[in-house]
C-alpha cells in the first residue's frame, strides 16, 4: 500500500505538539457530526471523541482545512482526538446557541475575495470581505469575474484598487481564459485557497477551469439581477492536480465581524494613517478641533464613503462583542454625528 504524505496536502510536522497520540489527518469536508479525512492511509471519514469535545471541552471543534490527530480505523469510522493548532481562520456566530464563534474554514494562504462585472458588482461587498480576510490571517486578493460579459470594465477595476490597498486585483474570465495566467503565482503545491464572494460570483467555474476539467456543479445566472443558486451545498476542500488546494464554500455571509482590529486596520490602511496626525490622542474624529480625518474628508482627501464604510464595519464588529455596550455608543455618535454633519453643511464643506 502506497501512503500518502500529508505534507503536499499542507501539513507541517512542527504542528503536532509533542508526545501527542494519534496520527495526522486534514479534514475535508463536514457533514453534521461526521468528518470527511484525509491521512496517510487515503480518504477516510472520522467522528469526534466524545470524551474530549463534548465532555472534556478542551477541544476546537474543527472544520473544514483543520489538521486533526485521529485514532485511525482502517474498517470504520476513526476518532477524531486533537484540533491542532491553525495558521488561518473563517468564523461565524456559533448556531446552536447564538453566541459564541464557530469556524468555518481553516487553514488556508490566500483568500480570493471574488465580485462580477456584473450587476452584482458591490464595493460595500467587497470592503467587508478584504476586511474579513486580513483578520482570517491569510492574504487576500480580489477576482473580478466575468470580464467576457463586459466590453469596459476600467472603471470597476479602478474603484476596486482603490479600496484594496496594498493587494492584488485581477480581472477574469472562466469562459475564455482570460487573466487565469496571472494567477499563476498563487496556484503552488501545498498552499490552500478559500473562495470568498455571493451566490452566482463564479467560485465553481473558477474551480473547474483551474483544474481543467469539471469537478464542481454550476447554476444558472438569473438575468432580473445577475445573481445565482447555490450550488455548493456544503464547505469541501479540493486537491488540484498542480498540487495547490481550494475550499469552496456556499457563500458565506453569516461571517461575523469579531475582534477585526488587524483586519481593519490592513483594509483601511489609507484611513486609519491619519488617526496619529489628530492634534488630541483621544480624538474621536466627531467634532473635535484639529482632527485630521475631519480635514481630510473636508479636502477631499479623505472619501466621505470610505470613511463611513470603515465606521460600519467597526460597529457591526462592536456589536458583536457587546450588544448592549454598542446601542449605548451608537446613540451617542448618531448625536455627534448630526451635529458635525449639520455644521458642514451650513459651512458649505460637505465633499463626497
Amino acid at each position: 500500500m502506497n501512503l500518502i504524505n500529508l505534507i503536499d496536502y499542507g501539513f507541517i510536522p512542527t504542528m503536532v505538539p509533542e508526545g501527542a497520540s494519534g496520527i495526522p489527518a486534514r479534514i475535508t469536508a463536514v457533514h453534521k457530526e461526521r468528518y470527511e479525512l484525509i491521512c496517510e492511509y487515503g480518504y477516510t471519514f472520522g467522528r469526534l471523541k466524545t470524551s474530549i469535545y463534548y465532555f472534556g471541552g478542551l477541544e476546537d471543534f474543527p472544520t473544514t482545512g483543520d489538521f486533526v490527530l485521529i485514532d485511525y480505523n482502517p474498517s470504520g469510522d476513526s476518532q477524531i482526538i486533537k484540533t491542532l493548532n491553525r495558521k488561518s481562520f473563517f468564523s461565524r456566530r456559533d448556531p446552536t446557541s447564538g453566541r459564541g464563534e464557530q469556524a468555518v474554514a481553516a487553514n488556508f494562504d490566500y483568500v480570493f475575495v471574488m465580485q462580477s462585472l456584473n450587476h452584482d458588482f458591490n464595493l460595500k461587498r467587497m470592503e467587508r470581505y478584504i476586511t474579513l480576510a486580513w483578520q482570517s490571517g491569510a492574504v487576500p486578493v480580489v477576482i473580478l469575474t466575468k470580464a467576457d460579459l463586459v466590453e469596459d470594465y476600467s472603471e470597476q477595476m479602478r474603484a476596486a484598487q482603490k479600496i484594496a490597498v496594498g493587494i492584488g486585483v485581477y480581472a477574469i474570465s472562466t469562459i475564455t481564459g482570460f487573466g487565469l495566467d496571472m494567477l499563476k503565482d498563487y496556484l503552488t503545491p501545498r498552499k490552500t485557497i478559500v473562495f470568498l464572494g455571493s451566490s452566482g460570483v463564479g467560485k465553481s467555474s473558477l474551480v473547474n477551469a483551474l483544474a481543467g476539467q469539471e469537478i464542481m456543479a454550476v447554476g444558472d445566472i438569473r438575468e432580473d439581477d445577475s445573481r445565482g443558486r447555490h450550488t455548493t451545498t456544503h464547505r469541501q476542500l479540493i486537491k488540484l492536480p498542480s498540487g495547490v488546494m481550494v475550499i469552496d464554500t456556499p457563500g458565506m455571509r453569516e461571517l461575523g465581524m469579531w475582534d477585526v482590529s488587524i483586519g481593519l486596520g490592513e483594509a483601511f490602511n489609507d484611513v486609519e494613517i491619519y488617526f496619529g496626525q489628530c492634534k488630541f490622542r483621544d480624538c474621536r474624529h466627531q467634532t473635535e478641533p484639529g482632527c485630521a480625518v475631519k480635514a481630510a474628508i473636508e479636502s477631499g482627501e479623505l472619501s466621505k464613503q470610505r470613511w463611513e464604510s470603515y465606521l460600519k464595519l467597526k460597529q457591526e464588529a462592536e456589536f458583536c462583542e457587546d450588544k448592549e455596550g454598542f446601542l449605548r455608543k451608537k446613540q451617542q455618535w448618531h448625536k455627534e454625528l448630526s451635529k458635525w454633519s449639520k455644521q458642514m453643511k451650513k459651512n458649505g464643506k460637505y465633499k463626497i
